[in-house]
């Protein structure tokens, strides 16, 4: 199964933002997504993707990100979402994306990456700490709504 890693451009918005909405469904919150495809094209500037796409050209998973600072520890890279369609897990769909913004992340001279995961999503667990993650607990997500 041959997949290519690329980066987003505009006209691939549709197709992430379809795949957003599928994940929002995985992660049973779908209510939570509100995000328009008119938002992401006028955010553009600021929304960063790498995209999986298979020979057909579909677009089969995503990895979304920010780059933020860290008051302890400097600039960093945020994995904000990395979603692969089902048919294309077990096949490394998830290791190429997670790789590429990992080379990404040390190009811009990240001193780390953050995300998030799901605690009852035990294969993404278990992926990210055979990616070497270290997954700790203490913190507690805040958001704050505008």
């Amino acid at each position: 199964m041959n997949v290519t890693i690329r980066k987003a451009k505009p006209e691939d918005f549709f197709a992430v933002l379809e795949l957003n909405k599928e994940f929002s469904v995985f992660q049973k919150t779908p209510e939570k997504v509100s995000i328009t495809l008119e938002q992401m094209k006028s955010d553009a500037n600021l929304f960063q993707c790498f995209i999986a796409e298979n020979d057909a050209c579909d677009i089969v998973g995503f990895a979304s990100f920010f780059f933020a600072y860290y008051s302890w520890t400097g600039k960093a890279l945020y994995l904000d979402d990395l979603y692969v369609k089902e048919a294309y897990r077990k096949h490394k769909v998830g290791s190429d994306l997670l790789n590429t913004i990992i080379g990404h992340a040390k190009k811009e001279n990240c001193t780390k990456m953050r995300w998030q995961v799901s605690r009852w999503n035990n294969n993404a667990i278990e992926f990210y700490k055979k990616m070497g993650a270290e997954i700790e607990e203490t913190e507690i997500n805040c958001d704050l709504k505008l």
